[in-house]
């Protein structure tokens, strides 16, 4: 596991970066969408994936999109390594305190994770249609869709990502969301593009 400091747009940002199987978890927004990076390392440190987190260390937080992180040496090293990226975001819809949207260019990998996360508390919606416009994920400059074979971007609710959302203790994603993130990348360890 490699850490290293980058500065994208005038932040500072710790990224931590561990190299390891095909499928890449991603968390670009783990001091701003919190849980992320901790959802993403339990799930790569189970699945074997390989991981890369974006924290923010000093001062207040700033989001930066994902389509303008900057290819740094760690999100390249990412993107030449990973063939199919999972990236986690969050989002706080007041309107769908317990929806998933899960968005990306690789649809049937979408499904995929969709269909293991629907045993949790959670409902999962992979109908672009129904994902509003700014969460879909799809844009070519978005890391998520930069590896060979594209990828998925969760965008969780807080209750999703975090079991004490109030606190300022380290973030603990819900048992229910890690298993079924879990069992999502398991079953596309194999998986190629296919529509």
């Amino acid at each position: 596991m490699r850490t290293e400091r980058v500065t994208i747009e005038g932040a500072a940002f710790l990224t931590t970066l561990h190299l390891a199987g095909p499928v890449g978890l991603l968390a670009l927004h783990g001091s701003v969408e919190g849980g992320t990076a901790e959802l993403a390392r339990e799930v790569a440190a189970r699945t074997g994936a390989t991981l890369l987190t974006f924290t923010q260390p000093e001062g207040p937080p700033r989001h930066i999109p994902s389509t303008r992180m900057s290819p740094c040496a760690p999100l390249t090293a990412f993107l030449t390594h990973t063939t199919l990226t999972v990236s986690l975001h969050g989002h706080n819809r007041r309107s769908a305190p317990r929806t998933i949207y899960v968005g990306g260019s690789h649809r049937p990998a979408a499904r995929i994770l969709a269909t293991a996360l629907a045993d949790s508390p959670f409902t999962p919606v992979t109908a672009l249609s129904d994902i509003p416009h700014p969460l879909r994920g799809l844009h070519p400059d978005n890391p998520v869709n930069r590896t060979r074979d594209g990828g998925v971007q969760l965008e969780l609710p807080v209750r999703a990502r975090t079991t004490h959302p109030a606190r300022t203790d380290p973030e603990v994603p819900p048992r229910e969301v890690v298993e079924g993130i879990v069992e999502g990348v398991r079953s596309l360890m194999p998986l190629k593009r296919s529509g």
